[in-house]
């Protein structure tokens, strides 16, 4: 069995972050969302992994990803994003005659999706779809179902049948892909894989649908990045391979090798990454300072403070924001008082 991740989007409601890099490399509680990708898909068995990517997002995933030891990782490029099914074709010479998960890069399970695949390969069945109950599924793919079976699948309807959303894992057999070249595009201009899925469905094939273990997370937004931060942080091992001189960690905090800490408050769960700088600040729960990062004369909770982004000297805890890599925030010293900008397409900025 093989895995195809798909990492070609331009994840538009991350702007401006994704403007400058592709939604599946930006670090949530210390790595790139990609990281946890491949390791589900390690931890189901399946060691040959192809990666779809864009012309745009191609080297930054590919650097994301060197050095990921236990899989064999390939790219497969898609020139221009036109939905989930026509990643599939895309990539159908590479798939060949195996069977595949389809995983979107950009979701996290915190119990994997072992359980997605054991289910495929004990029942036969065309195919597995992971589901997970949301308060408001006009946003998704949403399942009718009768007990295991899924009886239809529509993509965000303003009607849902049910709360049962897709929840980014799919796993298929080769049937699938004659469903897919003869799709005619939605109204949004894309080939759905939940039309190619409802095709096995009116062809007569099982698909079955498989309500995840645990959380679910599609980073599609900033407060999803920032929750799925809290969750992942919220199960880390404490440790100190990094230097720390008259601080205090309490709980579970990391600082890895090359970070240091001084004259500071660390409060767990957080992550200090490597080579990164905490002085007089304090870092507060569910935060991760990413590498090369500084926090200096400041305070910081409940973040996400990216590779090279500087806080320095701000009078006012920070709380509940995602700063960019090689972003800074300063303060401003003497006359005039005031605030000085420069954002970027869609940045959001909140002063009190």
């Amino acid at each position: 069995m093989k895995g195809l991740i798909l990492a070609a989007g331009r994840g538009t409601r991350l702007r401006p972050l994704t403007h400058t890099r592709p939604k599946p490399v930006i670090r949530v509680a210390g790595r790139p969302i990609i990281h946890y990708a491949l390791e589900n898909l390690k931890g189901a068995g399946v060691r040959e992994i192809g990666v779809v990517v864009s012309p745009d997002t191609h080297g930054d995933v590919q650097a994301a990803l060197n050095g990921v030891a236990g899989v064999e990782v390939s790219y497969v490029l898609q020139e221009e994003p036109q939905g989930l099914a026509h990643a599939v074709g895309v990539a159908r010479t590479w798939l060949q005659d195996d069977p595949f998960v389809l995983y979107l890069g950009d979701n996290l399970f915190e119990r994997g999706i072992a359980p997605f695949v054991e289910a495929f390969r004990r029942g036969g069945p065309a195919a597995v779809v992971a589901l997970a109950r949301v308060e408001d599924p006009r946003q998704f793919g949403v399942a009718q179902v009768e007990g295991s079976r899924i009886l239809r699948l529509i993509e965000k309807p303003a009607e849902p049948p049910s709360d049962l959303a897709v929840a980014g894992v799919y796993v298929f057999d080769t049937r699938i892909h004659d469903l897919i070249e003869g799709l005619e595009p939605s109204a949004r201009g894309e080939y759905e894989i939940t039309d190619a899925i409802q095709r096995l469905i009116d062809d007569g094939h099982e698909v079955q649908g498989l309500p995840i273990e645990g959380w679910w997370k599609d980073t599609g937004r900033a407060e999803d990045l920032l929750d799925a931060n809290r969750l992942l942080l919220a199960g880390i091992e404490p440790g100190n391979d990094g230097h720390v001189e008259e601080s205090r960690l309490i709980g579970r905090v990391v600082i890895e090798k090359g970070a240091t800490v001084r004259r500071s408050t660390v409060m767990g769960p957080a992550l200090i990454a490597a080579d990164s700088l905490v002085e007089d600040a304090f870092v507060g729960p569910f935060t991760a300072v990413g590498p090369g990062a500084e926090v200096r004369g400041s305070e910081v909770e409940y973040s996400i403070v990216a590779d090279r982004a500087v806080i320095e000297d701000v009078p006012t805890r920070l709380q509940e924001c995602v700063i960019g890599v090689g972003a800074r925030v300063t303060s401003r010293a003497g006359l005039p008082r005031a605030h000085r900008l420069v954002l970027g397409d869609e940045s959001r900025v909140e002063i009190g």
